[in-house]
């Protein structure tokens, strides 16, 4: 009877801690789960060993609930904060935004155009605490006058956090037929002007020991293949943020990464979009690459990629809460993996031969064929 009672406690406290991590948005924390399982489990085994079961299955039941408090992570009032959200013209930063100003942040929202339809929705939808700032990342008056803004009307309140959500791509395709414009296009928004505009923002944040909170891409970690110049700025906007959190850490500034599957945050997500760039691509290479690769090649680039963001969640919302967990939570995560098998993909790039990652991403990303110069010769073709 006591086993039955005593494992079907330890069984459900196990169950329950496990649902948790299950839906926290972070990478689980195993360890610190395993030890409090396995204390719990040594609490049992005590009670059940030297206490008769009236007082034994209590006490047990006890360190349950205590356990199931211990695992709920502690929360920062939002009221009266104040926070600086860049790229609110759709997508993350338009919805984060939004959110964060129906929490009680006061939020300045940068956008590109202050007449858009994203900086409008958001003067309709949000509270006057909303602040739109124009701002372009690549032109340094526009950081400057952003600066300005921000210190005056956070002088009396100080700033809280700091979300780098604006990114930039345009381009899809191998690196041989990628132009250096495209490589220093992404180098310019997704790193230097992050760069730029956290470095203008850190006196105000290391004063008030708040947050910085910065979207990249799995395409900054692993080899997603024809993004190559968008993947290179994320990796070096990753390495930055990594090197910030430690650098950061002796003055209170806690510095998380959000690191999204794939979502449908705006135009980069039409299929459309995508068939224009490529037809600008096959009118600007030199005949050369075009002869050894092949037109055919790049089509089924294009196609594959169309397929995978035509299955892209359009429910943004797992992002949303990772960025505002790692705005309030008192402990909050150096990196969050929102999307569906973000996770896993993770641990096989962790754990796992790169080789096996390599045929995940060819099977559920871009598996090309090849190359027109490497085909085998069919029909008594003669190549050069």
């Amino acid at each position: 009877m006591e086993c039955w009672v005593y494992g079907a406690l330890w069984g459900l406290s196990a169950a329950h801690l496990l649902l948790q991590l299950g839906r926290s948005r972070p990478r689980p924390a195993s360890a610190p789960a395993l030890l409090r399982l396995a204390l719990l489990a040594l609490l049992h085994c005590l009670c059940q060993a030297c206490l008769p079961l009236p007082l034994g299955a209590p006490l047990a039941a006890a360190a349950c609930l205590a356990l199931a408090r211990l695992a709920q992570p502690r929360r920062l009032p939002a009221a009266g904060k104040a926070v600086v959200v860049t790229g609110c013209d759709s997508g993350f930063g338009k919805q984060t935004a939004h959110h964060l100003d129906s929490l009680g942040f006061k939020v300045f929202a940068s956008v590109l155009d202050l007449e858009g339809p994203g900086a409008k929705e958001l003067r309709q939808s949000c509270s006057p605490r909303l602040t739109l700032l124009q701002m372009d990342l690549t032109k340094p008056d526009d950081i400057q006058k952003a600066q300005q803004l921000i210190l005056l009307q956070t002088a009396g309140t100080g700033l809280w956090g700091l979300v780098n959500n604006a990114g930039f791509n345009t381009h899809l395709a191998d690196t041989e037929l990628s132009q250096l414009c495209h490589f220093r296009t992404c180098m310019d928004v997704n790193f230097f002007g992050t760069l730029a505009f956290t470095q203008a923002l850190l006196p105000p944040l290391r004063s008030s020991r708040g947050r910085i909170v910065t979207v990249s891409s799995p395409a900054g970690d692993m080899p997603f293949l024809c993004l190559a110049a968008y993947g290179a700025s994320k990796a070096a906007l990753t390495h930055l943020m990594d090197t910030l959190r430690n650098e950061l850490q002796p003055w209170g500034v806690k510095v998380s990464l959000i690191l999204p599957g794939s979502f449908k945050t705006g135009k980069a997500f039409e299929p459309a979009f995508w068939h224009e760039k490529k037809q600008q691509l096959l009118a600007t290479l030199p005949a050369t690459l075009l002869q050894a690769y092949g037109e055919d090649y790049i089509h089924e680039a294009n196609d594959q990629f169309i397929e995978f963001i035509t299955r892209a969640n359009e429910d943004l919302s797992p992002v949303v809460n990772c960025i505002t967990d790692a705005l309030l939570l008192a402990s909050p995560s150096a990196r969050y993996y929102p999307g569906k098998g973000t996770w896993l993909l993770y641990f096989m790039h962790h754990y796992l031969p790169h080789a096996t990652r390599d045929c995940v991403l060819k099977k559920f990303f871009i598996s090309q064929g090849l190359p027109r110069a490497l085909r085998p010769c069919q029909d008594g073709c003669k190549q050069d």
